[in-house]
């Protein structure tokens, strides 16, 4: 770009001069005159050498992946960073909101949205480009997405690669490891062939179900081929088919999807856009539509999440949470059956339309991180704290008792430590420390737990007892079984089922994938010794997801 061309055209977005920064730097008044503007928060002017540059600074900010707080900092604290810049594609932009366009620009979802649909993004999320990114960045931090990743269905698995190859193993009575057949085989995991090509980012097992989640959007189910099929019979269990393979959902084919959720009775997904559509379980509105079993047209669940971004859902045992991104901070709301005070809302009541649940803002926490375990849930707060609420059977919400909480109460035997990620079962709850130590507690059934004594389990499985041999713990505990693997443990999944022995995965930084639990089904995807039928402690599972 000669001198010439410089000087007549328009400035570009992300146009930076051809001259090279030790210039700059060694004689920046040569160059460039100071310039003086009013730093709102000094208590006089403050000079700001790069102000007649402001392509450099534009440059900077997106560089540092500065998080949309700190760029709405910059806005508070100097007028050059709220004023606008004159770049393209939006002349009226400030600096920081260009920045934060850049970085909603990097993200795998907002790629390939049109102009018009990336607009209609920022007004949903607030009309700010700053909470735009917020909104992307807090889908990506609690759901994984573009990132290897491991399910632990009901009896069996799903583990999905950095590349978006997908292996199962495990129960397959339904045709639920995608492998064209209803053999029960037990075998090493298995890539599922038929979906080379695509790649797949996000996953969810129900109880002989599995539904996939693709890079462009697009959802793939095989099993049981219902979307509110309960686990066994009850409802439009008559005459029920099954898919051997990945089928597209067609009527999903409208909706970028980048979530998907199954509870009993029904499933929900979520949009890109932050809505989410729910399929059955609804005839008598109890998910604020009516519908019939067997209606596999998705619905979109209105009310309170109407015009709420949400970030992440979780299905638990006839219940649904949905984490939202306000421009306020983040919230949770709650929709469905309200046994045992699993919805939070201080009371067992049902609750047919999305409730926004307030003792969030009585405690001053944020939620980033929501689980739906069938019985009870939990989140991960923006400071590390841990919440749980609903029944408490089994010590599964952690507070030294199994009395029921029907609102969220901190967990305050993990006061010392700062949780970034949580999960939750059949009455078990694990946490993972941002030092990724891993904490656990609730039912000991299957060893899932991690709490296993080696010895002890190998001689009674030896002599053939059954019934639970491992305890219930009823606070917090150090899983010190996963320290010894040596590695970063990044994230948990453990089986959320009531009619199924739990088995439980833990995922590490490397991509590394360990197993622990019920393995009857070979939903472990380890060999057992003989009569086993469980492992009490992690087993790498041969498969390098990263």
């Amino acid at each position: 770009m000669d001198a010439t061309t410089s000087e007549t055209a328009p400035i570009q977005f992300h146009t930076i001069p051809d001259q090279s920064v030790s210039s700059i730097v060694t004689n920046p008044a040569s160059t460039f005159p100071l310039s003086k503007h009013h730093c709102f928060g000094e208590s006089c002017p403050g000079e700001f050498p790069l102000a007649a540059n402001p392509s450099i600074v534009l440059h900077v900010l997106t560089a540092c992946n500065l998080d949309p707080k700190d760029l709405a900092k910059l806005e508070a604290t100097c007028s050059f960073f709220r004023q606008p810049a004159n770049f393209a594609p939006d002349y009226e932009l400030s600096i920081s909101e260009l920045a934060a366009l850049d970085m909603c620009r990097k993200r795998a979802i907002f790629k390939p949205m049109t102009t018009e649909q990336q607009q209609g993004l920022k007004q949903r999320c607030g009309g700010s480009w700053k909470l735009a990114l917020r909104f992307l960045l807090a889908g990506e931090a609690c759901c994984r997405r573009e990132k290897f990743l491991a399910i632990a269905g009901p009896g069996h698995s799903i583990a999905v690669t950095s590349k978006g190859a997908v292996y199962s193993f495990g129960s397959n009575s339904s045709g639920q490891l995608g492998h064209g057949t209803t053999e029960e085989e037990s075998r090493p995991p298995r890539l599922i062939r038929s979906l080379q090509g695509i790649r797949i980012i996000q996953a969810a097992a129900g109880s002989g179900r599995t539904m996939l989640i693709s890079d462009a959007g697009r959802v793939y189910a095989f099993g049981k081929d219902s979307f509110g099929e309960a686990e066994y019979g009850v409802q439009g269990a008559q005459g029920a088919q099954v898919v051997t393979t990945p089928k597209l959902v067609e009527s999903l084919k409208d909706i970028f999807v980048v979530q998907a959720a199954i509870g009993n009775f029904f499933t929900a997904v979520l949009s890109r856009e932050g809505r989410v559509y729910t399929f059955s379980w609804g005839s008598e509105s109890r998910l604020g539509h009516q519908t019939e079993p067997n209606d596999l047209e998705p619905r979109p669940l209105t009310g309170a999440l109407e015009n709420a971004p949400v970030v992440q859902i979780a299905a638990g045992y006839c219940y649904l949470l949905a984490l939202a991104c306000h421009p306020n901070g983040m919230s949770v709301y709650s929709v469905g059956c309200g046994l045992g005070g699993k919805l939070g809302h201080g009371s067992r009541t049902d609750e047919k339309h999305p409730r926004l649940i307030e003792q969030f803002q009585i405690l001053n926490l944020q939620p980033v991180v929501v689980a739906a375990g069938a019985w009870h849930a939990a989140i991960v707060g923006r400071d590390g704290r841990v919440c749980t609420w609903g029944w408490g059977r089994y010590g599964c919400l952690g507070h030294g008792n199994e009395e029921c909480e029907s609102s969220p109460k901190v967990v305050e035997a993990l006061s010392n430590v700062k949780a970034v990620h949580v999960a939750t079962g059949d009455y078990t709850t694990f946490v993972v420390s941002d030092d990724g130590d891993v904490y656990s507690f609730g039912c000991g059934e299957s060893a899932s737990l991690g709490h296993n004594n080696g010895v002890a389990f190998a001689a009674a499985a030896a002599d053939g007892e059954q019934g639970n041999r491992h305890p219930h713990i009823l606070s917090p505990e150090l899983v010190t079984s996963l320290k010894q693997i040596n590695e970063r443990v990044v994230q948990i999944s453990l089986t959320n089922s009531i009619y199924w022995n739990a088995h439980t995965f833990a995922l590490t930084e490397s991509g590394k994938l360990y197993a622990f639990g019920a393995g009857d089904k070979g939903q472990l995807g380890v060999e057992l010794m003989a009569n086993q039928t469980e492992r009490g402690n992690p087993e790498r599972v041969d498969i390098d997801l990263n």
